[in-house]
């Protein structure tokens, strides 16, 4: 019996990274980087916030889907090993408002896998300059500033900090489809400013921002991403600029020729966020912990066959199966939790007709939690 199952649909992703990207955009795209969400807290209360009700304004940590104990550092090593990251994105709610845990958590990281090691944060407030010292002294190397309201000024003198202490600075935004005319002046704005990039990010609809994105008249820009139409326009047409300048072209919108723009700006689009970075970084995670009796997909998540066994079953049941198909036994795995021993989808196939005890095939995250996403029944 040949059992087959239709994979979720992901384009293709047209969006490699460049030699001017920053090495946090770089490692965010090979999906190395271990996401640290260090606390739910935030001062402000943004109307796209994309968080879910379970992380906003929570004092909780999570080191990529697996929630983790403040302070349980051992736990966030683990999981950075689990999928051989190359770095971390430091993020929340935000994570100045918890500075003390940033700071131990960089030097911790440091220390446990090297200089090299690239961490990056994202922050919206404009902190005390000599802060940025404690922070680059700290192990940061990269801070992304989130400008509230679209707001510029107040942040100059700590981004100026941040430059001077040696991280590589810059801002980090959603591109709002109504704010064109704002957005468009900042590009100038920013020239003026201590600032050594510029990351656009597709606005997305999400279960926690839907009903303010609603009200604003946003809807998403097609079926398959998560992105707000028009926003993904806007943006290309921003980078657009950027680039022209930077060749002494003229503008393609007003035909214009601008002086090159002293910063790099990149365009994340939803689609590549979601469906690219998560996937890789599901992948690589994956790979490093997959079992013997598991097959990882194109998609980032593991099939594997499990036949229902009780715990007091389970020993004389992998040795009959070890005795009559001749499978190592290393190649099988009790799961107590869910009453079921594990094994190769495709020796569960051929036992489907031998065994009356249900056998399914089983699709689940490769990560810490396992969650799973497909259980099919081969047999009743």
């Amino acid at each position: 019996m040949t059992f087959s199952v239709r994979l979720p649909n992901v384009p293709d992703l047209p969006e490699p990274a460049i030699a001017d990207d920053t090495e946090g955009c770089i490692q965010c795209q090979m999906g190395s980087k271990l996401v640290l969400f260090i606390t739910g807290h935030c001062h402000w209360m943004c109307d796209y916030c994309p968080l879910s009700e379970n992380r906003r304004e929570i004092d909780w940590m999570f080191a990529n889907e697996r929630r983790v104990e403040i302070g349980d550092w051992d736990a966030v090593i683990e999981e950075a090993r689990a999928m051989n990251a190359t770095g971390a994105g430091i993020t929340g709610g935000d994570p100045v408002m918890a500075r003390e845990r940033v700071l131990e958590a960089c030097k911790i990281l440091k220390n446990e896998f090297g200089d090299d090691f690239h961490l990056h944060m994202y922050t919206s407030i404009p902190f005390k300059a000599e802060w940025a010292k404690d922070f680059a002294e700290a192990g940061l190397d990269e801070i992304r500033f989130h400008f509230l309201d679209l707001e510029s000024e107040k942040y100059t003198e700590t981004m100026a900090a941040c430059v001077e202490s040696g991280m590589l600075t810059g801002v980090e935004i959603p591109c709002e489809p109504d704010k064109e005319i704002e957005l468009m002046e900042l590009l100038e704005i920013m020239r003026d400013m201590p600032v050594q990039f510029l990351n656009l990010n597709e606005l997305e609809i999400t279960v926690g921002n839907h009903d303010n994105m609603e009200v604003r008249g946003f809807n998403l820009s097609d079926e398959i991403t998560a992105g707000a139409a028009g926003s993904g326009e806007l943006a290309t047409r921003m980078r657009d600029r950027v680039m022209a300048a930077s060749i002494g072209a003229p503008d393609p919108e007003d035909n214009k020729v601008r002086e090159p723009y002293p910063y790099h700006l990149k365009f994340c689009t939803a689609t590549y966020k979601d469906s690219g970075q998560l996937r890789r970084r599901f992948i690589r995670r994956g790979e490093h912990t997959i079992s013997p009796h598991e097959i990882l997909t194109e998609d980032g998540t593991l099939l594997f066959g499990a036949i229902d066994c009780g715990q007091e079953d389970s020993e004389s049941w992998i040795d009959e199966i070890h005795s009559e198909t001749g499978l190592p036994k290393r190649f099988m795995l009790y799961d107590s939790e869910n009453e079921r021993i594990e094994l190769p989808l495709s020796i569960a196939e051929e036992l489907v007709d031998e065994i009356d005890a249900p056998i399914s095939l089983v699709e689940v995250h490769p990560t810490h939690e396992r969650l799973e996403m497909t259980v099919v029944y081969l047999n009743r």
